[in-house]
């Protein structure tokens, strides 16, 4: 799903397809935004606008990690049920006061699966 602040690429439906305990994912911030990524390929991108940044904090709070500084990566590894939250989160209208409902659900849930730190 697109939308102004964050771009979900066909990839993460490709990837979170097949259900995994594990997958290494990095995310990285740069002059445009953040940027989720998976061997080498895009995963989420999270625009420099404040919805995206807003996406790109929660996203990086789902994933059990905060947002890098700028031009640093972090590498986390999770399960394709938190990154289905993750993805979820993004694609969140921040705009509208319903999505902060579910948002609060989805990050516990995120929480709750991580079960501990994820940070490599």
């Amino acid at each position: 799903m697109d939308n102004k602040h964050t771009v979900t690429m066909d990839y993460a439906d490709d990837l979170m397809s097949v259900p995994r305990a594990h997958l290494a994912l990095e995310l990285t911030q740069d002059e445009g935004g953040l940027k989720l990524g998976h061997s080498g390929k895009s995963v989420v991108e999270c625009y420099l606008t404040r919805e995206g940044m807003t996406a790109a904090t929660r996203l990086a709070q789902a994933l059990g990690t905060k947002v890098p500084p700028l031009g640093e990566t972090v590498k986390v590894r999770v399960s394709t049920g938190v990154l289905f939250r993750a993805v979820s989160i993004v694609n969140l209208d921040f705009n509208n006061e319903v999505s902060y409902v579910l948002l609060e659900k989805w990050l516990e849930e995120a929480e709750e699966q991580r079960g501990g730190v994820s940070e490599l």
